[in-house]
């Protein structure tokens, strides 16, 4: 089933058979990009996504939700510290550099914090953050961090939305 016109939609049931048109749907979300990073045994590790929202003030708490098929699921799954960088529209490489290597960071400016994760500079955000609790979620794991740090600057936005990387310029 494909969208055949812009004026009628389609109606289905999420199905293992139609996965894609679920994809689809889920991708008429418009969001942030952003890259999740920790210290590791194999050294920096990093990983691109889009799955971050905040959650909560008092504690200050945020979300983000590592594919438990991803190859650097390991990296995350048990990661006490970590940060979460917002990406600027001037970083499309940054977001694909990770979604090719999880230790992109050769050619990018960068500093290691107390706790061994790596920081990237000249992010729209960055929040550094102590692992708050993890909950199950279908093929991701939720994952709650309350924020230790944060950093931001002024900036429009990389997003993502439809399967391409865009940008939102504040008025």
């Amino acid at each position: 089933m494909t969208m055949q016109n812009a004026n009628h939609p389609v109606t289905f049931a999420p199905h293992t058979d139609n996965t894609r048109l679920l994809r689809d749907a889920f991708g008429r979300f418009a969001t942030g990009v952003t890259v999740v990073t920790t210290g590791s045994d194999d050294g920096p590790v990093g990983i691109t996504a889009n799955s971050f929202s905040s959650v909560s003030l008092d504690p200050p708490l945020v979300l983000w939700m590592p594919d438990k098929g991803s190859r650097r699921f390991q990296y995350f799954e048990t990661a006490e510290n970590y940060a979460i960088h917002v990406l600027s529209h001037h970083q499309a490489e940054v977001c694909n550099g990770f979604v090719r290597n999880a230790h992109a960071f050769d050619q990018l400016p960068h500093t290691i914090d107390e706790n061994g994760v790596p920081l990237l500079e000249h992010c729209l955000a960055r929040f550094e953050c102590k692992r708050f609790a993890a909950y199950e979620g279908g093929d991701h794991l939720i994952v709650l961090g309350q924020v230790m740090q944060a950093e931001m600057r002024h900036g429009e936005a990389l997003t993502f939305f439809a399967g391409k990387l865009g940008q939102i310029a504040p008025e």
